[in-house]
């Protein structure tokens, strides 16, 4: 082999070493800041191994949240179809409550998920898209308010009628 050819094989080795220590290292950095979304059933179907970090989301069990110390709290997160305990520590938002669509994220630890954040719907008509789906999955899902299409008319008692 002559040296034109040696040195072009050496270019081509180093290139792929490269790129496969930079696809390794991306995939490093990534790996905890992918969490796959599941249902309260597809948890308690095949629940995930201690390590792995994934989110969780349905709708908070009335009458299933508890505090139990400074900032801590209990509940279960549910589907229709399964339930699952839900354990958190910090302060949740303001518009979490029972009843109500909520998204967390952890570990699922001894059959109680150990959340590390919690998310919780932000207006009457919205909930996460992967919890509607869940919900719909189940067959509990009732929809949001519809919201109409053509502008409302003003009547008589309307804003902007001084009579």
């Amino acid at each position: 082999m002559n040296l034109k050819k040696k040195r072009r094989v050496q270019i081509i080795l180093v290139a792929v070493l490269g790129l496969a220590t930079a696809t390794g290292l991306i995939g490093y950095a990534m790996k905890d800041g992918i969490n796959f979304f599941r249902s309260p059933t597809q948890v308690v179907e095949t629940p995930p191994s201690p390590h792995e970090t994934f989110r969780i989301g349905g709708l908070v069990e009335e009458g299933s949240l508890k505090v139990v110390g400074d900032a801590a709290v209990i509940f279960r997160v549910t589907d229709g179809n399964a339930s699952v305990s839900v354990a958190y520590k910090g302060i949740l938002p303001d518009l979490f409550k029972e009843g109500e669509g909520m998204i967390g994220s952890g570990r699922l630890i001894d059959g109680t998920f150990q959340a590390t954040e919690i998310l919780a719907k932000h207006d009457e008509n919205y909930m996460p898209v992967e919890v509607i789906d869940a919900l719909k999955a189940q067959g509990v899902y009732q929809g949001a308010l519809e919201i109409p299409s053509e502008p409302l008319e003003m009547g008589a008692t309307g804003a902007g009628n001084d009579s």
